[in-house]
């Protein structure tokens, strides 16, 4: 556990406010169970289980049977390799039965049973098409499982955001709660004042409507809370009611040289790997029309025979008469389509030039990528100053209140001058807890660009900016 640099000055209302966190919380759960009209079953969830929950996403469930699809379709394209092995059987068994008349002959009859099966196996040792289906089926594939590993990062980081929305909307309601605790201070002080006859009315009214301002904002800041803990269930797929960590920390530190996050963030991500992978399936396509030009040669052997019992065509018939014959033909047989009219060629200009756009397609998505990784890493080292900054600026206003509530106590300073200094406690407040919830999201928003990790500790044991007492590695985590 890090320290923090900069202590807090505790005073009354600050006390009143953590004493009263056990009751917020109490307050916000039944304030859930009114809306819901129940008491649904707790789900904790943790910042580190997070990834876990989020695989019992419907959406990913989807992905996952378009990959099986996918897999499937590839072993039915492998599979034409293979010899294909068919059974026919015309009449099993086929029953004749019939007269032929002639003036000049005998009438003939026919009562017969008859079965007539076949087997062909055939085999295509050159199939110019076979080649490129598989390289398709391939690509397909891989597309697949990419498609389904951005889907998963995509929904990792997006719960990892509500996550620290939620956390977020949590802190800004206890600043509020905070604030609106010091209105309370306010408000009874200038009572005492007026009672004493050194007080003004209008003092009292200035600090009902304080008070009244941050009621109204701590409603909101609650309505807020519970929506993003809505947002939240939805995403990880939770039925029931939902708790987690209150307390608001960085989730780690960024060691990683911005040269080193473009590199990886360009070598690893599987949107460009896609656009290559529909470049290869355009130009598999293209050879496909080509390879209908080209003879295909197939061996075949086909096996039929004739099972019959009774008379066929014969002026008697005696129904115990049976019979039976085979031939096995085995040949080997070419196909060629010489000339269609240049439909083909004109076919494999139209995916080539579709192979060419993907190319442009790639460059841009790296463009775009190189962008993002800069802005996120450049905005994560701005809301790193903004912590410090913010925390040096929540010390100040808490001594500025202190210092404002002691002049006014002895009359040389106004109720305004308080209100004004509660205000700007409060601001300062909320910038901090925006630039911890910033700088998440941003190591959140490089590790799903960069497919790199974040670390525990704040760079080596012997680095010099964890001596630094304005670093970011001296904040308590």
């Amino acid at each position: 556990m890090l320290r923090r640099v900069i202590k807090p000055i505790l005073f009354l209302p600050l006390a009143l406010s953590i004493n009263s966190i056990d009751v917020i919380s109490s307050e916000t759960k039944n304030y859930v169970d009114d809306v819901l009209g129940e008491k649904p079953n707790i789900t904790f969830v943790d910042y580190q289980e997070i990834e876990k929950i989020v695989l019992n996403n419907p959406e990913l469930k989807s992905l996952q049977n378009l990959v099986a699809s996918a897999s499937f379709n590839l072993s039915s394209q492998i599979s034409k390799r293979y010899p294909s092995l068919d059974f026919q059987a015309n009449g099993l068994p086929k029953y004749v039965a019939g007269k032929q008349y002639n003036s000049k002959s005998p009438t003939l009859k026919t009562s017969q049973f008859t079965a007539n099966p076949s087997l062909n196996i055939k085999w295509d040792i050159v199939a110019p098409l076979r080649g490129s289906e598989i390289k398709i089926a391939k690509a397909n594939y891989k597309i697949a499982e990419n498609n389904y590993e951005i889907k998963k990062k995509d929904l990792i980081q997006e719960a990892r955001m509500r996550y620290h929305k939620y956390q977020k909307s949590y802190q800004d309601f206890l600043n509020k709660k905070f604030t609106l605790d010091l209105s309370i201070t306010s408000l009874k002080n200038a009572k005492a004042k007026l009672d004493a006859g050194i007080g003004t009315k209008f003092e009292v009214l200035e600090a009902k409507a304080q008070l009244s301002r941050d009621k109204q904002s701590l409603s909101e800041k609650k309505i807020e809370h519970e929506i993003n803990k809505i947002s939240l269930k939805e995403i990880l797929n939770i039925r029931g009611d939902l708790e987690s960590k209150n307390e608001q920390n960085l989730v780690g530190f960024w060691n990683h040289r911005l040269n080193k996050n473009i590199d990886e963030g360009l070598d690893k991500n599987l949107s460009l790997k896609n656009i290559l992978l529909q470049k290869s399936i355009k130009k598999s396509q293209a050879n496909s029309f080509l390879a209908q030009n080209k003879p295909n040669i197939y061996i075949s052997n086909t096996l039929s025979s004739t099972f019959s019992k009774g008379d066929a065509l014969s002026e008697i018939i005696d129904s115990e008469e049976s019979g039976s014959n085979y031939t096995n033909t085995i040949s080997l047989n070419f196909a060629w389509n010489i000339f269609n009219g240049g439909q083909i060629k004109n076919s494999y200009k139209s995916k080539i030039k579709d192979a060419e756009a993907e190319k442009y397609s790639y460059e841009n998505l790296k463009n775009v990528l190189k962008t993002s990784i800069s802005k996120a890493y450049l905005n994560l080292k701005l809301n790193e100053e903004k912590i410090i900054s913010s925390l040096k600026e929540i010390e100040s206003n808490k001594e500025s209140v202190r210092l404002s509530r002691l002049r006014y106590d002895v009359g040389i300073s106004t109720l305004k001058d308080v209100l004004v200094r509660q205000s700007e406690l409060s601001n300062a407040k909320s910038k901090n807890i925006n630039a911890i919830y910033n700088y998440n999201l941003n190591i959140n928003e490089l590790e799903r660009l960069t497919f790199l990790e974040m670390s525990k500790n704040c760079l080596g044991s012997n680095n010099t900016k964890i001596k630094d007492k304005e670093s970011i590695c001296n904040i308590q985590r």
